[in-house]
C-alpha cells in the first residue's frame, strides 16, 4: 500500500475499503513532524490487516491513536493497531477508549503532543455526536474525518448524528477557516484534500439549507414520511445511496420539528 506524504506533517495511507459511503476509501492519516520519529495516527480504519500492517510500518514510533468519530470505517482496527503499536486510544466516546480512562477522552481545549507535532481538538458533533475536527496549527491543515469529505456531501446519521449541531459545527468551522488561524487545506476522512476549505464550507452550509428548504415544501405538499421524502426531493441522489439519505431526511425532519 502506498503512503502519500500529503504536507510536511500528514502522510495519508488509503484503506482498501471503497463504497457509495466512503469513496476511495477511508484515509489513513500519519502525522509526525518533519525529522521527528514519533508520530500520531488518525483514524486506523476498518480492520484490514493489510492496511493496518502498512500505517504500522510507515508510523514508527506512535504515541497514540485519535479518532474522529466511532463509525468502524474509522474505528475498527484502532484495538488492533493500538495494542502492536503499544500505545493508547483516545476518542470522544469511551467505547473505543485504551485505557477506558477519562484521560484518553477528547475534549474542547485539549493539545495532543508528539515531539515538535502539536494537534489542537475542535469537538464538530453533528454527522455524529461523537464527532471531532483536529487542526495542526503549524502546518496549516484541519482533519475533518466525515464532517466534510473530501467528494459530495456528508451524511448526518440520525439518530445518532443531529443536523442542528452539524450546521453548528459547519459555522464554527468556516469561522474558523476565515480566522487569523488561516486554514490552508482540510484533510477529509475520505476522499482528496481540499484546497479552499471557505468554499466547500460555504456550499455545505447552501447545500443543507437548500435541502431544508425542499424538505420543507415536500412536507407541505403531503409527503410526510422519511421514505416519500427522499423519493421526491433525492432524485439526483443515486437510489443506491437513498437508505442513507433516509437517514439525513430523519434528521432533517427533527431539525424542522424541534
Amino acid at each position: 500500500m502506498t503512503v502519500e506524504q500529503v504536507t510536511p506533517y500528514a502522510a495519508r495511507v488509503l484503506a482498501a475499503n471503497p463504497g457509495p459511503m466512503t469513496l476511495d476509501g477511508t484515509n489513513t492519516w500519519i502525522l509526525r513532524a518533519p525529522d521527528a520519529d514519533r508520530s500520531v495516527v488518525v483514524d486506523p480504519g476498518p480492520l484490514l490487516e493489510e492496511h493496518l500492517q502498512a500505517v504500522l510500518d510507515a508510523a514508527g514510533d506512535v504515541a497514540v491513536v485519535l479518532l474522529t468519530h466511532k463509525h468502524p470505517d474509522h474505528s475498527e482496527g484502532a484495538a488492533w493497531f493500538a495494542n502492536r503499536a503499544n500505545c493508547g486510544v483516545r476518542s470522544v466516546d469511551p467505547a473505543f477508549r485504551i485505557p477506558t480512562d477519562h484521560a484518553h477522552g477528547l475534549a474542547e481545549g485539549d493539545v495532543i503532543t508528539a515531539g515538535n507535532l502539536r494537534i489542537e481538538v475542535l469537538p464538530t458533533p453533528g454527522h455524529t455526536l461523537d464527532s471531532v475536527c483536529f487542526w495542526l496549527p503549524q502546518d496549516g491543515s484541519l482533519l475533518t474525518g466525515d464532517t466534510v469529505l473530501g467528494r459530495g456531501t456528508s451524511v448526518v446519521a440520525h439518530p445518532d448524528g443531529a443536523l442542528g449541531p452539524y450546521l453548528e459545527s459547519l459555522e464554527r468551522l468556516r469561522a474558523f477557516a476565515n480566522s487569523p488561524a488561516g486554514v490552508d487545506r482540510l484533510l477529509p476522512g475520505h476522499g482528496p484534500v481540499i484546497d479552499d476549505p471557505t468554499a466547500v464550507l460555504t456550499y455545505y452550509l447552501d447545500h443543507r439549507r437548500e435541502r431544508l428548504d425542499q424538505v420543507r415544501a415536500a412536507v407541505a405538499a403531503g409527503r410526510t414520511t422519511p421514505e416519500a421524502v427522499v423519493r421526491h426531493v433525492y432524485t439526483d441522489v443515486d437510489p443506491t445511496l437513498w437508505p442513507a439519505a433516509e437517514r439525513s431526511v430523519r434528521a432533517q425532519l427533527d431539525y424542522l420539528n424541534g
